[in-house]
């Protein structure tokens, strides 16, 4: 997957590669010609940094419905020599799914563009799936063929087809197919339909890992070998020795913790830290001052999983410091924290912001915590993350906390959080956008008749405008 180049959040095009709903706004009243160019780079251009979580087809869908517009250079990218050579998903999947909502709004252009992929093109297997979701029992009886045609009939196909019937996300088309009077395609597809189950129930019989009766001193070995083979078992292993460890087994455990080999001595912080040991903080400080990165990393982890009283205690001691176990300490004030904890947890996100950027992994638990703390101080950083981030999840969670510590938000950002990507911030929007303006009602009543939106959606659009609210 190719890193996105994301344009200034200022931008048209900035604003639309982020999902954010003023994309849409400044769209709709750009020179149209501008408007499309910059909505089809995104489309093309997958901009999403976490394509696989972060959503951003219906937004683009409803804009290219919105602008009326053509379909041309999406068919051009899909059907491209490119397509043979880069055959990964993230090229067109988010074109695919695009084309797919567009038919769900009877947009027959995109319909047609999608069977005529799932003929021909490389991610196939997405397209069929839009297309089981909006297409006709007779639009997918006849890419039957097609898709059957790119397996050969000898032992290696036939394997390649059954583990892709078996994995099917979508499995209408395979039913319809395995019931298809062809007597050709109804046999060849129930035999992979068998030959998928078949399999699935092998991997059931041969568990790989750890057996019952092992001691502690093969669980922490178990560990250490996946860190031979480049495998990270130390949470595994950790629930292996919450089953098979004593109170006599604790000596050996914490000698592993303090100088174990590195998979022992990740499992053994892992363990003591869910079993609330009493000397488990010390050694995770022993840990991130002495130990290798991934030491230090599971140590941090495990320090995070704590929810104790002394746990607290300690993190309140440790945000001030300049390490991985400072931030760590900042995200558990913020997700366990008290009132008292307010400027601590600022400090972290301020500081956070100001040496690791906008998108900062660390930013998602200490935006909630600024929400769930109610730190009004906190809302002009929240505000700049709202804006520069591009993660739509993070800006999410920026939206949800400034709707707990900004008074202007129901009359500022929460109205253009409705025509945002992110299901879950245009529920929060529906929530408190301000209804004094004419643009929040009419964009309230066609969330409620939009048949693609979410429930959850809908369900607070009318919690509005239903026949008791008072927004109409």
């Amino acid at each position: 997957m190719f890193d996105p180049v994301i344009a200034p959040s200022g931008t048209l095009l900035g604003l639309l590669q982020r999902g954010r709903g003023d994309g849409t706004l400044h769209a709709l009243t750009a020179p149209r010609a501008e408007a499309l160019a910059a909505l089809n780079q995104c489309v093309l251009r997958d901009p999403r940094h976490d394509w696989q979580v972060e959503n951003r087809s219906l937004y683009y869908a409803r804009l290219f419905l919105d602008l009326g517009g053509e379909l041309d250079e999406i068919e051009a990218h899909l059907f491209d020599v490119e397509d043979v050579f880069h055959t990964d998903e993230s090229r067109t999947g988010l074109s695919l799914a695009v084309l797919g909502h567009l038919a769900s709004y009877g947009r027959r252009d995109a319909l047609e563009l999608l069977r005529r992929y799932a003929a021909t093109g490389s991610n196939w297997a997405w397209a069929l799936d839009e297309l089981a979701l909006r297409d006709d029992d007779a639009g997918l009886r006849a890419l039957a063929v097609p898709v059957l045609a790119r397996f050969t009939t000898d032992a290696e196909g036939e394997a390649a087809l059954a583990a892709v019937v078996r994995d099917a996300f979508e499995p209408r088309p395979w039913r319809l197919w395995a019931e298809d009077p062809r007597a050709d395609i109804a046999a060849r597809v129930r035999a992979a339909h068998e030959t998928g189950c078949f399999d699935r129930w092998q991997r059931q019989m041969r568990p790989a890992g750890p057996r019952p009766g092992w001691s502690v001193a093969a669980v922490l070995e178990w560990a250490q070998q996946g860190v031979e083979r480049g495998a990270a078992l130390h949470v595994p292993a950790a629930r292996c020795l919450a089953a098979v460890a004593g109170p006599e087994d604790r000596p050996e455990i914490v000698r592993a913790a303090l100088d174990g080999t590195e998979g022992a001595r990740c499992t053994a912080l892992r363990y003591l830290a869910d079993s609330n040991d009493p000397h488990v903080l010390d050694l995770i400080e022993a840990a991130v001052a002495g130990g290798t990165a991934p030491v230090v990393e599971a140590a941090v982890d495990a320090f995070e999983r704590m929810r104790s009283v002394a746990a607290v205690d300690r993190a309140r001691g440790w945000a001030r410091r300049p390490d991985a176990l400072g931030g760590a300490a900042g995200r558990v004030l913020a997700c366990r924290g008290g009132a008292q904890d307010s400027d601590l947890v600022l400090g972290v996100l301020r500081e956070a912001v100001r040496g690791e950027g906008c998108d900062a992994p660390t930013l998602w638990t200490l935006v909630d915590g600024a929400g769930r703390l109610g730190i009004a101080c906190a809302a002009p950083v929240l505000r700049h993350v709202y804006r520069e981030t591009a993660s739509s999840h993070l800006r999410g969670r920026c939206a949800r906390a400034l709707a707990a510590t900004d008074p202007s938000f129901a009359t500022g950002f929460a109205v253009e959080c409705l025509w945002d990507c992110e299901e879950t911030t245009r529920e929060i929007a529906a929530r408190h956008a301000e209804t004094g303006d004419a643009r929040v009602v009419e964009r309230l009543r066609r969330l409620a008749a939009d048949p693609a939106e979410e429930d959850e959606v809908q369900m607070a659009v009318r919690s509005r405008i239903g026949p008791d609210a008072s927004a109409v």
